[in-house]
């Protein structure tokens, strides 16, 4: 098993880098379920962060990407049940999925709530406004 980086990820998914993209692709394509790529949770909160604020995803786009992490035989998401449920809220909400995220991270570490102070993450990601 090898780690990925969000840089690596980023390429891989947007092909935005003509010197770059190749070794990423290769890279990925060479994975497989028995020589897996390790994603960890601060790569994939990094990755949706750059996704939805440097190259504008929407929703529906960010949800396809993640699900298809997810699903990849190749990859091996830390907390992969966590991630699940965070972009099964995220997906339906309205707050950014590292939001959802953080919220399902602290559920599975047996906090009864989170505080925030952003308005969404507690009208969509579950967490409570603090005032």
């Amino acid at each position: 098993m090898i780690g990925l980086d969000t840089n690596v990820l980023v390429r891989y998914v947007t092909l935005d880098d003509p010197e770059q993209t190749p070794a990423a692709v290769r890279l990925v394509d060479s994975l497989t379920a028995d020589e897996p790529g390790f994603i960890s949770l601060v790569v994939l909160a990094e990755l949706a962060w750059v996704l939805e604020t440097s190259y504008k995803l929407n929703r529906a786009a960010l949800v396809r990407v993640l699900e298809t992490l997810l699903e990849s035989k190749e990859l091996l998401l830390e907390q992969k049940a966590v991630v699940a449920q965070a972009l099964h809220s995220f997906a339906r909400g309205t707050a950014g999925f590292v939001d959802h995220l953080i919220e399902r991270r602290a559920r599975a570490a047996g906090c009864t709530h989170s505080f925030t102070f952003d308005q969404k993450a507690a009208a969509s990601a579950g967490m409570r406004l603090l005032r």
